[in-house]
């Protein structure tokens, strides 16, 4: 997924060019540090006061330099504009934040009013087009057949959460002024994978084979989960 966002970006703004990042629900902070370290002006949103002091504690750990261009934020995503003026940032991530929210339009539109014009709005959700393939590949027939009539699904963390369709995102992004521009796949071959399992001595192989299917047809539509890339207009 950070291959897939730099793409983005270095398609999108000039070479060099400083960006002004939010990152909403940024958890620990992996996305929002990797972007200061690339000279990026980030500000991190989160209201777990978990991931937030483990976002803290990492950044206390970085030159001076990085430490300058990044701010923690603790708040909701769904009041960004208590917290920030609309058209504040170039890039704004939302990853793995959607399949939390039980109504998501509020908080979308509240992405789109952050990105100034020409912004680029990164989302990351659980795909629900493709609900029923870990419990089909698990050998759970019947989660699998249940899992084709809704959006509705258990996380590995035991959470009752929800999925999203690329039909639907893109209509809504369409809807708040920032359509879609690209969408990926994410976990194509590797969903099935252990929690904690340590990175095989191939990992550049794999990550070759699941950005390549990442972005190509069947493949990316059955993915576990969709990165999609919306654009302010």
């Amino acid at each position: 997924m950070a291959r897939q966002l730099d793409e983005q970006i270095v398609g999108r703004f000039p070479v060099g060019k400083r960006l002004r990042v939010l990152d909403v629900g940024m958890g620990q902070g992996t996305q929002a540090l990797r972007l200061a370290r690339a000279g990026h002006q980030v500000t991190g949103l989160e209201r777990d006061a978990t991931m937030i002091a483990a976002a803290r504690d990492a950044l206390a750990g970085q030159p001076e330099g990085i430490r300058e261009r990044m701010r923690i934020v603790e708040g909701d995503g769904r009041d960004t504009g208590v917290h920030f003026l609309p058209g504040s940032f170039d890039v704004v991530l939302c990853h793995g934040v959607l399949m939390y929210v039980e109504e998501p339009d509020p908080l979308l539109a509240g992405l789109a009013r952050m990105l100034a014009p020409g912004g680029l709005l990164s989302l990351l959700v659980r795909n629900g087009d493709a609900l029923a393939l870990r419990p089909g590949l698990y050998g759970d027939w019947a989660g699998a057949l249940a899992a084709f009539d809704t959006v509705q699904y258990t996380n590995r963390l035991g959470l009752h959460v929800r999925a999203d369709r690329l039909s639907t995102l893109t209509a809504k992004l369409a809807g708040i002024g920032a359509p879609l521009h690209t969408w990926y796949g994410v976990r194509v071959f590797t969903d099935t994978a252990p929690d904690g399992a340590a990175p095989p001595d191939d990992l550049e192989t794999l990550l070759a084979a699941e950005e390549r299917a990442g972005r190509t047809d069947p493949y990316r539509g059955v993915a576990a989960l969709l990165h999609l890339c919306g654009v302010r207009g």
